[in-house]
């Protein structure tokens, strides 16, 4: 049995796509460990299909944060026996690069998102600097390497002629069938950080009569407050923090529009496709998107999203009440993703994880 160890920078708690990575390979004959951290507010982990791991941190944030974290992942991997180490992003990239030249083991890089590009990382050019040169000394030595879409796969491939796959953040299908019963409020799930265009998003409710329920957490959550504060919404917006993913589905069965807004504030933010675009079509529930060319192009196969070109506040307001009110396009919209939802989900999507790693250990 090959055993694989996957790296990430999360306490594992509410990682979809790595759940769903992890179960699928350990549920085709694969030995598989998840390796997080634990943070203050970690909650006990649930059971499942492969091993979870957390490791403790003294540092939460800054550069102390991602020192700490590539120490002790280093120093927790060189005592495993292992076949492969799939390094999930840049931050964890270096101590999976080392561990598998020191053992003599495959390595494998899944990208969920173009880091070098991310906002965070855009907007602090020293910063910037410092992970460019990351990714340019350890990327080209991975071979073996996917992401979540094709525009950050092309990317790849024009800067390190390295040939990404794309296994996509895709929803595994459920069986039912998202009944018709009324909807109830705009829903916004994911993470509540820089970019995400709550600045926007917060004033423009002032001309939408609905709610908006806001499911996640972030670096922008006291901001995002003094938004609501400062726009005098405190009736419209209501904030439940992070679920567990089966409340968070339960939350999206329920939503009558969702929304998938961020800002072009960085190559990482144009190229996204986040796995709550695939949710909201799973639950049937018609979004407000914006214009970038991942949404484009499954936008272009299956209709099931308005799509914004900018991100005004009153574009978007304009773009919820047009779903909210106009029972033509939603009701199109609505069937649509019913429809999609057969064609965009994990089983088939995991189909292509498979295939990646056999041709891994066929080399």
């Amino acid at each position: 049995m090959k055993r694989i160890f996957f790296t990430v920078t999360n306490d594992l708690t509410y990682d979809q796509r790595m759940r769903r990575i992890c179960t699928s390979l350990a549920e085709n004959g694969y030995a598989v460990t998840l390796v997080g951290f634990r943070k203050k507010n970690s909650k006990a982990l649930g059971e499942e299909k492969f091993i979870q791991k957390r490791l403790p941190l003294l540092f939460q944030k800054g550069k102390g944060f991602y020192v700490e974290v590539n120490l002790r992942l280093f120093l927790y991997l060189l005592y495993k026996r292992m076949n492969a180490v799939c390094a999930i992003d840049l931050d964890t990239i270096l101590p999976c690069l080392f561990i598998s030249k020191l053992k003599g083991v495959f390595r494998i890089y899944d990208a969920h998102e173009l880091f070098t590009e991310t906002k965070e990382v855009v907007t602090r050019p020293g910063i910037q600097k410092v992970w460019r040169k990351v990714e340019r000394y350890a990327v080209p030595k991975f071979s073996k390497a996917y992401t979540v879409g094709q525009s950050i796969a092309e990317e790849f491939r024009k800067r390190y002629n390295i040939q990404f796959e794309v296994i996509r953040n895709l929803t595994r299908l459920r069986d039912e069938i998202p009944d018709p019963q009324p909807r109830k409020f705009v829903l916004y799930q994911g993470a509540v950080n820089e970019a995400r265009a709550f600045e926007y998003l917060i004033p423009a409710m002032k001309q939408v009569n609905n709610k908006l329920v806001v499911c996640g957490d972030g670096n922008f959550m006291d901001q995002l407050r003094k938004l609501i504060k400062e726009n005098g919404v405190e009736e419209k917006v209501e904030l439940r923090g992070m679920l567990p993913p089966e409340e968070l589905w339960q939350a999206s069965l329920h939503a009558k529009v969702g929304i998938t807004i961020i800002e072009n504030l960085g190559l990482n933010q144009y190229y996204s496709l986040p796995n709550k675009f695939f949710d909201y079509i799973h639950a049937a529930v018609p979004q407000v998107a914006v214009d970038y060319p991942e949404y484009r192009r499954i936008n272009g196969q299956f209709e099931v999203a308005v799509l914004l070109e900018k991100t005004d506040p009153e574009i978007i307001s304009a773009a919820i009440n047009n779903l909210l009110l106009n029972d033509v396009l939603y009701k199109r919209l609505k069937d649509n993703c019913i429809m999609a939802r057969n064609t965009l989900n994990w089983q088939q999507e995991e189909k292509k994880l498979l295939l990646f790693y056999q041709s891994v250990f066929k080399q």
